[in-house]
């Protein structure tokens, strides 16, 4: 078993943060109206930008201690984390639901 790695950890804060804030910026700046469409904007351009300097950084550059994080290996196992959470949190959802409706 691996131990906690401060440097896995961040690598997956930083890329969703930079996900989330592309999907937002994407979804501002289409159904915004004036102002709402100049922040989806700068939403989407500093999402680009954080993950593409953290993806540089983790990639691609020799700089310690960004050269020791495997990224797409970080990347892998966060999702099907995440797709294993979801799987049991829906089956745990599914049996309280089947108990509470046929009580």
């Amino acid at each position: 078993m691996e131990g906690f790695d401060i440097w896995d950890f961040l690598t997956v804060i930083i890329f969703v943060f930079a996900l989330v804030m592309m999907i937002t910026g994407i979804f501002s700046a289409y159904f915004g109206a004036g102002k709402n469409r100049t922040y989806g904007g700068v939403l989407l351009a500093v999402g680009l930008i954080i993950g593409a300097v953290w993806a540089y950084l983790v990639g691609f550059s020799d700089i310690e201690p960004f050269c020791s994080v495997y990224a797409w290996d970080v990347v892998y196992d966060a999702l099907i984390n995440l797709i294993a959470v979801l799987i049991g949190a829906l089956i745990a959802i599914g049996i309280f639901l089947v108990v509470v409706l046929k009580s």
